[in-house]
C-alpha cells in the first residue's frame, strides 16, 4: 500500500494527513459526488455564499436572492440532506446556517480562484 503525505497549514498549525492509495468505498464515493453535485448548481452556490455571512430564514434568502420561496426550500432541503446546512427554529420560522466548515472553505477558495482568474 502506498501512503501519501500531505502537509497543510490551517490557522498557523501544521496538519499532517495520510491518504492511502486504496480504492474508496461506495459510501465515500457517493458522499463526495453528492457534495460536488451540490456545489455544481448556481442557485445552491448563491445560497451557500449568502450563508457565509450569517443565518437567514427561507423568506430572507428568497428576498435577498430574488428567488421563489419554494425554490429556496427545495434547495435547502437538498443541502440539509447532505449536512451542508442546518437550521434552528424560532417560533414558526426556520433560520438556516452552514453546517460544514470544510465544504464552505472549499467553496470560498473556489470563488476566490474564479475571481482572480
Amino acid at each position: 500500500m502506498l501512503i501519501y503525505r500531505i502537509l497543510s497549514e490551517v490557522d498557523g498549525v501544521e496538519d499532517d494527513f495520510q491518504l492511502a492509495s486504496e480504492e474508496l468505498d461506495e459510501e465515500t464515493l457517493f458522499l463526495v459526488s453528492q457534495t460536488f453535485k451540490a456545489l455544481s448548481d448556481p442557485t445552491r452556490i448563491r445560497i451557500l455564499n449568502l450563508l457565509f455571512a450569517k443565518e437567514y430564514s427561507v423568506n430572507e434568502i428568497a428576498d435577498t436572492l430574488d428567488l421563489r420561496q419554494s425554490t429556496v426550500s427545495h434547495q435547502l432541503r437538498f443541502l440539509k440532506n447532505l449536512r451542508l446546512v442546518k437550521y434552528r427554529r424560532e417560533g414558526t420560522t426556520l433560520f438556516y446556517s452552514y453546517d460544514d466548515e470544510h465544504v464552505m472553505n472549499m467553496l470560498k477558495q473556489t470563488i476566490e480562484h474564479a475571481i482572480h482568474s
